[in-house]
């Protein structure tokens, strides 16, 4: 059972819509599909940059120390992944992104429960009106 102030909220939270017209899995799956890219982008280049280290070190490729001070630049600007508050921000990220998963998809199904419901009680509502039924919820 619930307050009306509680059924009017959660209908209001059920029926939201995003504001420029898009779904909000549109708008989710772009910005995954645009985080994906870079991944695969810096993917590349961390593997360019270490077939050209392999190459260096096994004397294919002449030493050139302006280069590998720029590559040591590089790669102090990169975050440790191995410590262990990567680890535990990796995974509170991850966590986080599986409950709104959840979330958006339980909300989902609660608003299309609703609709559900509407149209039961419309079915018996015309129902009502000539063989006495009551509605369903």
């Amino acid at each position: 059972k619930t307050v009306e102030a509680e059924r009017i909220s959660v209908d209001h939270v059920a029926h939201l819509k995003p504001s420029d017209g898009g779904s909000a899995a549109t708008q989710l799956a772009a910005h995954l599909t645009g985080i994906h890219s870079a991944i695969k982008m810096l993917n590349s280049r961390i593997r360019v940059l270490h077939h050209y280290l392999v190459g260096m070190q096994k004397g294919d490729i002449p030493c050139e120390n302006s280069l590998l001070r720029q590559v040591s630049s590089l790669l102090r600007r990169l975050p440790a992944i191995e410590s262990e508050k990567f680890q535990d921000d990796f995974l509170m990220e991850y966590n986080d992104t599986l409950l709104i998963t959840y979330l958006a998809m339980f909300t989902n199904c609660s608003s299309t429960m609703n609709e559900l419901v509407d149209k039961f009680n419309t079915a018996y509502d015309r129902h009502s009106r000539r063989g006495g039924r009551t509605a369903f919820i």
